[in-house]
């Protein structure tokens, strides 16, 4: 499976972005399809995921109300829309790929088993 962020790029605070994430290669029967970002002396943390088969959709805390994870079935490609972006949510936004369905898991902690080159947001004050 090849993953291919994009979209990436420098905005205001309280502006918005949106990334895409273009899946291609070997297909899965279900999987998850989620964000991660990586800031600047910062660990890796989870930004959100989407059950890809039914459409549901997990969100950090942080980003809850501002992101939001959408799919096109199509094009094989996730969209994380982000609003109201703030200076702390400057990033290297990477996205994953967890096969399996996990309808009664929460999608945070999974083992991805598949990640992308990561795009990077930076968000002026």
């Amino acid at each position: 499976v090849q993953l291919q962020a994009s979209g990436g790029g420098l905005v205001q605070a309280g502006g918005s972005l949106r990334l895409s994430c273009a899946a291609s290669g070997r297909t899965f029967r279900t999987y998850v399809m989620g964000w991660f970002r990586q800031g600047p002396g910062k660990e890796r943390e989870f930004v959100g995921a989407v059950r890809w088969n039914v459409g549901s959709t997990d969100y950090a805390d942080s980003v809850k109300g501002r992101f939001t994870i959408s799919r096109d079935n199509d094009k094989n490609t996730a969209y994380l829309q982000m609003n109201s972006l703030k200076p702390e949510d400057a990033a290297v936004y990477y996205c994953a790929l967890k096969s399996g369905g996990y309808y009664y898991t929460s999608l945070r902690n999974l083992l991805y088993n598949y990640w992308g080159q990561g795009t990077q947001v930076t968000v002026s004050s």
